[in-house]
């Protein structure tokens, strides 16, 4: 079945750096593939939320595995033999794109095989940071849009209105591949979008109730950028002024980073959860400020966690940012 497939969506991975800048993140083998019966899809996605997202499109025609295990760190991946054999027996790899899973690509590249890719966030144009606002190049000094240089950022999926997009991409993916379906992932893909309309909703009566002054997101590295573009935040600076978390940030930025903690007022700092906090809880130890690191924004938790799902996700990063800026 596979070999037959003909998916105008598919590419080969040898092309796929043409589809937009390369930045870097991601992920590592999760054996949770799931019971699927004999003849239906094989499909991979490289996160665990894209892993979700898609599998609402799938409904109960396959089960979707996600090759980077729930609370693992995106951004250390580093693909063994298994995790490439996983992939190149799937019949289609969701990938986010716009460079997130960069490392993981020049691996599969190395192996010379060629994959059918479903770039998740085709057809969405990278955010330009807003004046003021770390851009890969400075803390949030003025130095990020003003430079007029900034890196990719791929964080798409931290805004639920633009995975709208992923949607439709999944969506149209799976209909090529099992014409048989296509009506079953359009009506999936139309009721999840609802889904995501309301979350959109819900996450905007709950950043209603932070004071639109304290509205400043102070993060561990840049990717909280769209989020933030949809619910009214400003991103005042990064710790790691870079969209991934595998930078080094200067003894001079951390300590201008400083500074603008004392000058904006800022009251918390944001880390992902399974990322190294050491330099934030400096940082909060020198201003006197709060340190959050448990985010989820990379990755979910186990079903009886607080974020099993993309959704459930949103809602508990939206929870822990309010909590600690109203």
């Amino acid at each position: 079945m596979r070999r037959a497939l003909a998916l105008a969506v598919a590419i080969a991975l040898t092309a796929m750096s043409a589809a937009g800048a390369l930045a870097g993140c991601g992920g590592a083998s999760d054996d949770t593939r799931g019971e699927t019966s004999a003849g239906a899809l094989k499909v991979v996605a490289t996160a665990s939320f894209l892993a979700d997202i898609a599998q609402n499109v799938a409904g109960d025609r396959f089960t979707v595995a996600a090759l980077v295990p729930r609370g693992a760190d995106l951004h250390t991946f580093e693909p063994t033999p298994r995790d490439l054999a996983m992939v190149t027996d799937s019949d289609l790899l969701i990938i986010n794109g716009a460079g997130l899973e960069r490392t993981f690509e020049e691996s599969l590249r190395d192996t010379g095989e060629q994959v059918r890719v479903v770039v998740a966030s085709r057809g969405l144009t990278p955010r330009t940071p807003q004046p003021g606002e770390p851009a890969g190049d400075g803390p949030g000094d003025g130095q990020g849009a003003a430079s007029g240089a900034h890196e990719t950022d791929p964080h798409f999926w931290l805004d639920p209105i633009l995975v709208k997009t992923y949607v439709a991409n999944i969506r149209d993916a799976f209909a090529a591949a099992d014409p048989d379906g296509a009506a079953a992932y359009e009506a999936n893909a139309a009721a999840y979008a609802e889904r995501l309309d309301a979350v959109d909703r819900w996450i905007r009566g709950h950043v209603a109730t932070v004071p639109v002054a304290d509205r400043k997101l102070l993060m561990d590295h840049v990717d909280f950028g769209y989020y933030a573009d949809r619910y009214g935040f400003r991103i005042v600076g990064a710790v790691i002024p870079s969209v991934t978390s595998d930078a080094e940030p200067s003894a001079r930025h951390l300590a201008d980073l400083a500074r603008l903690i004392r000058r904006s007022g800022v009251r918390a700092v944001f880390v992902d959860f399974g990322e190294n906090a050491d330099l934030a809880r400096q940082l909060a130890a020198e201003t006197g400020i709060e340190v959050v690191d448990d985010l989820r924004s990379h990755s979910l938790t186990g079903p009886s966690g607080e974020a099993p799902t993309y959704i459930d996700m949103m809602k508990y990063d939206t929870q822990r940012i309010v909590e600690a800026l109203r």
